[in-house]
């Protein structure tokens, strides 16, 4: 696990004094994930392009290198086909660490690998710790099964998408269908950098190609979203992880929140425990609620002080003027 550290006392969550305005020990505690939220790109960019892997070994920074490099393949097969080269698995090979490294260099693509990685990390725990299905949560088992057509829709399509991350995940690879929008665009653009300013036509038809055949509503990732909107007032039920599951979590506290899901995911790691509570508390959870959520991901922590302090607007101003939200 890569965890930016801001000295011994990163995770200390300040205590409340009398004296400070209701919400300042969870603004304190906030600004502190910030620090180590800044810390985590400049960490993975110097670990992903350091070429001797045996002095970091670490399974996360792994499954980014592997996933942003099944990206460049994908790119680099199309691009044989489309002009004309024979081969194009050995052209994938020749050209993939080159346009691997090209990918490396751009942020908003490792910061999304970064969220999906501790995504599946946190899955496959709640899998051997808790026995939850990392494809079929109980939620997602019962909206199945709902009266409403379009939301029991939802939610099959959406299990179907999440069976293909898991697969994707163990094999450690990213689709390229999987990218929301703008990651797509980004991915193209860094293409296009690494092919240089004078693109051939037939790159040309390639990029119209791939734009054409993408479909961003198809990915799992707006198909969870949809879910979440389709269920309305009743959206609550996703906010319980270990009963919607990580995937339906994370679109869910996204969504309620106006926070980037990318965001959202980083906050289930220890070192971003007060962004967890303040996202929950401004989602509309209660803090005995959320003291129990942080409780059994993170059994070995106490919830941080000052929840009962603040109310879901707070909350969200909290979460509005936090650096790590605002910066994204």
């Amino acid at each position: 696990m890569i965890e930016p550290t801001t000295g011994p006392s990163s995770t200390a969550t300040p205590r409340a004094d009398p004296q400070w305005p209701e919400g300042e020990a969870l603004r304190l505690a906030l600004a502190q994930g910030d620090q180590a939220l800044s810390r985590i790109g400049p960490i993975l960019g110097h670990l992903l392009s350091t070429r001797d892997q045996s002095l970091f070994s670490d399974e996360l920074v792994a499954r980014i290198r592997a996933m942003l490099t099944h990206l460049a393949w994908q790119i680099l097969r199309i691009q044989a086909e489309a002009t004309g080269v024979k081969g194009r698995e050995e052209f994938a090979a020749a050209h993939g660490e080159a346009l691997s490294e090209q990918l490396f260099d751009t942020p908003a693509l490792v910061a999304h690998c970064h969220a999906l990685a501790l995504e599946w990390q946190l899955t496959a725990r709640l899998e051997t710790n808790h026995g939850l299905d990392p494809v079929i949560s109980p939620l997602l088992q019962s909206l199945i099964g709902n009266e409403d057509a379009a939301l029991a829709s939802a939610a099959m399509a959406s299990l179907a998408a999440q069976a293909r991350f898991a697969q994707s995940q163990r094999r450690m690879q990213l689709p390229l269908g999987e990218l929301p929008g703008d990651l797509f665009h980004a991915l193209l653009l860094a293409w296009r950098g690494y092919n240089g300013e004078d693109a051939s036509d037939a790159l040309v038809r390639a990029e119209v190609r791939l734009r054409a055949d993408y479909d961003e509503a198809a990915g799992r990732l707006s198909l969870l979203e949809r879910v979440v909107t389709l269920l309305g007032k009743d959206g609550a039920h996703a906010l319980i992880f270990d009963q919607a599951g990580v995937a339906l979590f994370l679109s869910a506290l996204a969504l309620r929140t106006g926070q980037p899901r990318d965001i959202v995911a980083v906050s289930l790691h220890d070192s971003q425990m007060a962004r967890f509570a303040v996202g929950l508390r401004a989602a509309g959870l209660k803090p005995q609620d959320i003291e129990a959520q942080i409780l059994r991901l993170h059994p070995d922590r106490d919830p941080p002080e000052g929840l009962a302090d603040i109310g879901t607007r707070e909350a969200l101003n909290l979460l509005a003027r936090s650096a790590g939200w605002a910066g994204d």
